[in-house]
């Protein structure tokens, strides 16, 4: 939580403030979003005030909370800042302080996708209109000499498709139905359990795999089609590939596996947290743990220890993919984020055992479950291995990866994933295991505004009944300046100033939260003074609460 100080001006305090502030300060609050004079750059105003309906028999009363939300408006306002004098660098990137890669942002290559297999190859991006988000396959910035690896070619985006058995075309309905008979024939026959057709005969089995019994329900016809789509809808291939995925599975002792424990070293190398725009769980794969020496030669020094560590991804995988919903139109697959920051080069060779181990499993045994793979924090090197890789990828895998250097890993992500899902070391506002601002949690929605460079952005909480606020708010990467104050309508009232002027670096705390008692009408000014030749990303949610005597 920031540092912060509550000071009490006079109202003559106003006059010191600069001409566009003072302006604020002196006028009262807009009756209109429309109508609020602003600078001549870009005003936005949102207007949460809903006109009073006329009652009706059937009208369902308001909650406090709502009635409280509906008496706060928010304004966003932007304003050029004055050429600022030269000054040290904050930070490495700013040795080179030229409006080039940073103010003209040069289009980017439209991404592309991944399967769950390529998620362990370690040696080897929102829909808010404030956010003018962009299609992210980024390239290392040209500050950057020795980053000279274009980021890989361009690929259709992936859209998954339907399991609904309505909305298959005929020849994917044909296919699965002759699925279903070949099925229906080794059930019957007890060819899944490995025995001869002879000594089958007799012996009608049921085969469940991932806790789904086949042909039981339509949730059968959901891991079919997986099968099915994998194999390019060839039958034979398919059901080919579903033998031999149950016969692993048996000599592997999946089910058996789960009731295992094997511990939690690894706990945060591969995670789940939150959910992407669409739904889907995410999976976050932090390969940058394996630098702790100790870790790493406890995980791959041998190949006992490195066949633990495949049971271990196994087992976690299998375990949230139990917790997929698998009928038709549920959420039946997972998004991937795989982070390669300080991530082992390829010359590791005990991870290049584990991972074509792990690879080759993962391509045979686990079709379709990956709807997006995002790689964010590339390497130049990981970019040189993926093109060597890439002839071996289908065009579907080829799909589903996107690709996003260091810069823009917080951008990326946020093109899929809501800003209050992503964690804070990526740039979010989802804090996991921490009470330290329990006001707000993954379903409090945030705020997307791009800062331009040498601008400050104003976002007013223009309040009309007594309440208090919480807000929490943070600019990615930050290197702004951030104030908080409260200037009340009366003009005689006094301005209170709830944070004085910060210069946040990148190594202060990610998020900044803080809360103020609304006891008279006015508005609270939260201000970010963008210095810089970059845009950046601010980040800001609140939350109306009844009054705290």
């Amino acid at each position: 939580m920031a540092d912060e100080t509550l000071q009490i001006h006079p109202p003559q305090a106003a006059t010191d403030l600069p001409p566009s502030a003072a302006e604020e300060t002196d006028s009262p609050p807009p009756q209109e979003p429309g109508s609020v004079s602003g600078p001549p750059l870009a005003s936005l105003g949102l207007d949460l005030q809903k006109e009073p309906l006329p009652p009706t028999d059937t009208e369902t009363p308001l909650s406090v909370e709502e009635k409280l939300k509906e008496a706060v408006t928010v304004i966003e306002k932007d304003t050029p800042l004055e050429p600022p004098p030269p000054e040290p660098p904050l930070a490495e990137e700013h040795v080179t302080v030229a409006a080039t890669a940073a103010e003209k942002d040069s289009a980017a290559t439209p991404p592309v996708s991944q399967p769950l297999a390529a998620a362990l190859a370690v040696p080897q991006e929102s829909e808010s209109p404030k956010t003018q988000s962009k299609e992210v396959i980024t390239e290392p910035e040209k500050e950057k000499p020795m980053e000279k690896k274009k980021a890989p070619e361009s690929f259709a985006s992936f859209k998954e498709e339907s399991n609904k058995v309505s909305d298959l075309s005929h020849l994917e309905l044909k296919a699965l139905e002759e699925l279903k008979h070949l099925v229906q024939e080794a059930l019957s026959k007890g060819l899944f359990s490995g025995a001869s057709p002879s000594e089958g005969a007799n012996l009608p089995e049921e085969v469940s795999i991932w806790g789904v019994p086949l042909l039981k329900d339509d949730r059968s016809d959901v891991i079919l089609l997986k099968f099915l789509r994998a194999r390019d809808f060839k039958v034979k291939d398919s059901f080919a590939m579903l033998k031999s995925t149950i016969k692993w599975r048996r000599d592997f002792n999946v089910d058996e596996l789960l009731k295992e424990d094997l511990g939690d070293d690894l706990e945060k190398v591969v995670f789940m947290h939150g959910q992407d725009k669409d739904g889907h769980p995410v999976c976050y794969n932090v390969y940058g743990e394996f630098q702790n020496k100790e870790l790493y030669a406890k995980t791959f020094g041998d190949e006992e220890k490195r066949m633990k560590f495949l049971r271990w991804r196994i087992q976690f995988l299998e375990r949230s993919i139990r917790k997929l919903d698998f009928s038709p139109g549920g959420i039946n697959t997972i998004f991937q984020v795989s982070d390669l920051k300080n991530s082992p080069g390829p010359g590791k060779r005990e991870l290049r055992i584990a991972t074509k181990q792990a690879l080759q499993i993962l391509q045979d045994n686990y079709p379709e479950f990956v709807v997006k793979q995002v790689f964010i924090n590339v390497p130049w090197w990981y970019l040189a291995f993926y093109t060597m890789i890439s002839p071996f990828l289908t065009q579907r895998t080829k799909s589903k990866f996107v690709f996003a250097g260091p810069p823009r890993t917080a951008e990326t992500l946020f093109k899929y994933i809501n800003p209050e899902q992503v964690p804070t070391q990526y740039g979010g506002l989802s804090v996991d295991f921490c009470e330290c601002n329990p006001e707000f949690t993954v379903d409090d929605p945030a705020t997307e505004i791009t800062i331009k460079p040498a601008t400050k952005q104003t976002v007013e909480i223009i309040v009309n009944e007594k309440c208090t606020l919480f807000w929490e708010l943070r600019v990615v990467g930050w290197e702004v300046s951030y104030s908080a104050e409260y200037v009340p309508n009366a003009e005689r009232g006094y301005t209170v100033i709830i944070q004085k002027t910060r210069k946040m670096l990148p190594t202060d705390e990610p998020v900044v939260s803080s809360s103020f008692n609304v006891a008279e009408l006015g508005k609270i000014l939260l201000t970010i003074d963008n210095p810089t030749a970059k845009k950046k990303k601010l980040l800001y949610r609140f939350k109306v609460l009844p009054y705290n005597d």
